[in-house]
């Protein structure tokens, strides 16, 4: 009876439910934030992922995953329909909103239209912070563009994580070669610069 989908289906539903219920619980009606970024499923479908942020009561900075919403339309004013519902929908006041983090897209953090503009009218205490993981990814970009050496290392690194992560067996293959070299490192068989 475990195996049937509908059931499976169920029970990933009611973990998800106590799981956001803990979430909120732990925020207790504080202050948070929201990071926001697209996600697209196997099928390609436009999606919307969004995370809280914020202090615990023992001082712990706390992101949790709070939803993943298919979304038709990528303009601000139907993300922010969609974030605010989101946040309805778990009883969280916009009014305790204190900060939003979004990638550098028009759309996100457009100076009149964007969702970042459209939130801080509604909550003008949502100071809007740039994806910091975004932020790295321009910084690579600007570097490798300037360091032919740096570009080349990104270019093998990449190619290698497709070449190798696309099958198990030259994944399974890498790690073993991986093993054997560290063995024969700690035999002294093969030295390093560093010996």
């Amino acid at each position: 009876m475990m195996i049937c989908s509908t059931i499976q289906k169920e029970i990933v539903d009611a973990c998800t439910k106590e799981t956001t219920k803990a979430i909120i619980k732990d925020l207790d009606g504080d202050y948070f934030g929201i990071l926001v970024d697209e996600s697209k499923d196997i099928s390609h479908k436009e999606q919307m992922a969004l995370v809280l942020r914020y202090v615990n009561k023992n001082g712990e900075l706390i992101e949790s995953f709070l939803g993943i919403v298919h979304v038709g339309d990528t303009s601000a004013r139907s993300l922010q329909k969609v974030i605010y519902s989101l946040l309805l929908d778990h009883s969280l006041c916009l009014s305790r909103l204190r900060g939003q983090g979004y990638d550098g897209a028009s759309n996100m953090q457009g100076e009149k239209n964007g969702l970042k503009s459209l939130i801080l009218q509604d909550a003008p205490s949502a100071y809007y912070i740039h994806c910091f993981a975004h932020q790295l990814q321009l910084t690579l970009v600007a570097i490798s563009k300037k360091h032919p050496d740096v570009k080349n290392f990104f270019y093998v690194v990449t190619n290698v994580l497709n070449t190798i992560g696309t099958s198990f067996k030259r994944r399974n293959l890498l790690n073993n070669t991986k093993l054997k070299l560290e063995e024969l490192l700690k035999s002294g068989e093969i030295l390093t610069d560093k010996d």
